[in-house]
C-alpha cells in the first residue's frame, strides 16, 4: 500500500546551508552533519551525476567513481525525470569554471 503523504521539509536546514560562506565552510558543515558513508554517498552521486551528463558511459563511471549500475540508473532517472536542479546546477557550475578559465 502506498502511503499518501509528502514528508515535512525542514526549511531552517536548507537556510542554513545558504548561510555558508566559503567552499571550506561547506565542506566542514557537511562533514559535521553527515556521517563518513552519507557524505561519500552523496559525493560520487555527484561526480555520476557530472559524469553522465558530460556524455560518459557506464562502464567508465563504474571504473572511475566504482559506483554501482543500480547508483548510476538512480542519478540518470534523476537526471532525466527528476526536479531539474541537478542538471541547472552541473551546468552553472561547468559556466562558471569555463569563466574561471578564461579569466585566467
Amino acid at each position: 500500500m502506498k502511503k499518501n503523504f509528502q514528508r515535512t521539509r525542514n526549511e531552517d536546514m536548507y537556510k542554513a546551508i545558504l548561510q555558508l560562506e566559503s567552499i571550506e565552510e561547506c565542506m566542514d558543515f557537511f562533514e559535521d552533519i553527515c556521517a563518513e558513508t552519507e557524505l561519500r554517498a552523496i559525493e560520487q552521486r555527484f561526480d555520476v551525476a557530472r559524469m553522465l551528463s558530460k556524455g560518459k558511459i557506464y562502464s567508465d563511471i563504474m571504473s572511475t567513481t566504482s559506483a554501482s549500475t543500480a547508483t548510476i540508473s538512480r542519478v540518470s532517472r534523476v537526471l532525466n525525470g527528476g526536479t531539474g536542479m541537478l542538471e541547472k546546477t552541473l551546468i552553472r557550475l561547468e559556466e562558471s569554471e569555463v569563466n574561471a578559465e578564461s579569466e585566467s
